[in-house]
């Protein structure tokens, strides 16, 4: 048996190292964080958002680009520059005059307005992807936060786990001492004291571990110890129908929005190619400082053209037809989104109902009757009414009790992070 006293000296020992270095930072200037708190850092500090922002800015470039009117043409036009001898005279540059001209090009039927409300469409569509793409990263915050909550529960709950053990202990090493209890009882219960102190050292990995991943998340660098998280660690039985979040979703998915104005940028893209089909004029002035054949006086005269391309071939008919096409394509994607959002919606609404459904027993019946029966058995243990088996059998089943519960009020606040993900917003807090 001096080995095994040994071993139990020396995990209390690395217990007693490990949970003063883990409690040390908290006596410290230790930063806690709510929710809203972690979100806001989120949202400052995650390149993924940042550079999602970025792009929405270069849409917004690109609407410059397309509001621009064409740019006038500046030409000047060198002529009457002799190049051979005529009757013996050669006077090259005697006759040359310089025409500076002016040409714009008309763009008719509407065509910059046109690639203006694309363009503006398209920053729509961009700011609305990166919402949802919000969404999804928000989720997966949500998720690590709430397992950091979750951590904490479990962590404490194995510490008034080891307390209580503690004590039934001491009573049991006073009931040795006074010859109530035979030897082996002790040494069983001694030894079942390793079990409370592996739990409460895998919950100190477990916090340790869930606070880097959201440290990671936020993509934040600062010690581990130096930050804590606070926030309700518990269930609401109350729940909308799954008809009212499926409105909301309506209302309020990014993705589905996105899908929907990309059939209207897929509209407006139809309407630009059957305007880009139509004839622009181009229309040119110049000026001439030189005689007139037909009026050697007219020293200064100005000219004018029009030109206009004859669409004989090229009459853009196969992006008419693409952007056609691609309102049916955006159509379909629009309705296969929508899809989804029920699907998502109801999937997360079932998961959530059912953790409501397997915690309100816990709460009501069996957290109290797992007390009642620890306590119950213990005292008759003591007095020499319940076998050794039985009490650990019952100190056994209190903290199967307590962990489960622990975990389904975990995943229940997953659940309820994965509605707001369907619905796309926090409906549920």
């Amino acid at each position: 048996m001096r080995w095994l006293r040994l071993s139990l000296l020396m995990v209390t020992a690395l217990a007693a190292g490990l949970c003063a270095q883990t409690a040390a930072p908290a006596s410290s200037a230790q930063q806690i964080w709510t929710w809203d708190q972690v979100k806001s850092a989120f949202e400052l500090n995650n390149t993924t958002l940042l550079a999602a922002k970025l792009n929405i800015d270069e849409l917004k470039a690109d609407e410059i680009t397309a509001h621009l009117r064409p740019n006038p043409d500046l030409t000047l036009t060198a002529d009457g520059t002799q190049i051979t001898p005529s009757h013996g005279v050669w006077q090259p540059f005697a006759g040359t005059f310089v025409s500076p001209g002016v040409s714009y090009l008309f763009e008719r039927r509407n065509k910059r307005n046109l690639r203006f409300e694309a363009a503006k469409q398209g920053t729509a569509i961009g700011a609305a992807q990166a919402d949802d793409s919000e969404r999804t990263l928000l989720f997966n915050l949500r998720s690590a936060f709430v397992g950091v909550l979750q951590a904490k529960a479990v962590l404490n709950l194995a510490q008034d786990n080891l307390d209580y053990y503690d004590k039934i202990l001491k009573v049991s090493r006073d009931r040795f001492d006074a010859g109530d209890i035979a030897r082996i009882d002790f040494d069983r219960l001694e030894l079942q004291r390793l079990q409370y102190e592996s739990d409460l050292q895998t919950a100190i990995v477990n916090l340790r571990t869930t606070k880097i991943n959201l440290l990671a998340l936020m993509e934040d660098r600062r010690p581990v110890d130096s930050y804590d998280v606070e926030g309700p660690f518990d269930f609401r039985e109350d729940v909308l129908s799954v008809d009212d979040y499926r409105k909301d979703a309506l209302d309020a998915r990014p993705d589905l929005k996105a899908a929907a104005l990309s059939v209207q940028q897929a509209e407006t893209n139809h309407k630009l190619a059957m305007a880009n089909g139509s004839i622009d004029l181009t229309v040119g002035v110049w000026f001439t400082h030189n005689g007139s054949f037909n009026n050697p006086d007219a020293l200064n005269t100005i000219g004018a053209s029009v030109s206009i391309p004859l669409r004989i071939f090229d009459q853009n008919q196969g992006e008419k037809l693409r952007t056609k096409i691609d309102i049916s394509r955006n159509e379909k994607l629009r309705s296969g989104v929508e899809t989804q959002v029920y699907a998502d919606v109801d999937s997360a609404y079932a998961t959530l109902v059912s953790n409501i459904n397997l915690l309100k027993p816990y709460k009501r019946q069996y957290l109290d009757q797992a007390v009642r029966v620890r306590d119950t058995v213990f005292f008759s243990y003591q007095h020499g009414g319940a076998s050794l088996l039985d009490f650990l059998n019952a100190e056994s089943e209190y903290r199967t009790v307590e962990l489960s519960y622990a975990n389904l009020v975990g995943a229940y606040l997953i659940a309820a992070a994965q509605m707001n993900q369907a619905v796309g917003r926090e409906v549920i807090q």
